[in-house]
């Protein structure tokens, strides 16, 4: 499975764009391959990672592997400090 990752390039957020860039640096420092989607090119985009997550008001970034949901800044945060980012990326088990 591949991890994808809905950002926005166009956050108004100081916090949002911190919270992005510290999963991509993670990911690339990790050489983990993903896809990054950008809600801002696309309403269709963002309303498919509001339907995925099951949330009408989430907001990026949302990370996935495949279709699993693995969740958003605040859980992929915790499973860092707790060294559970491979169940946190669904890549083994808990």
């Amino acid at each position: 499975m591949a991890l994808t990752i809905y950002y926005s390039s166009v956050s108004g957020s100081r916090e949002v764009k911190q919270q992005q860039t510290e999963i991509f640096q993670y990911l690339d420092s990790m050489k983990m391959k993903y896809k990054a989607l950008d809600i801002a090119v696309s309403n269709d985009i963002k309303q498919e990672m509001r339907q995925k997550t099951g949330n009408p008001t989430a907001m990026p970034p949302q990370i996935f592997n495949g279709e699993v949901y693995c969740g958003d800044y605040a859980i992929f945060f915790q499973a860092l400090e707790d060294r559970k980012a491979d169940e946190f990326f669904k890549l083994r088990s808990s």
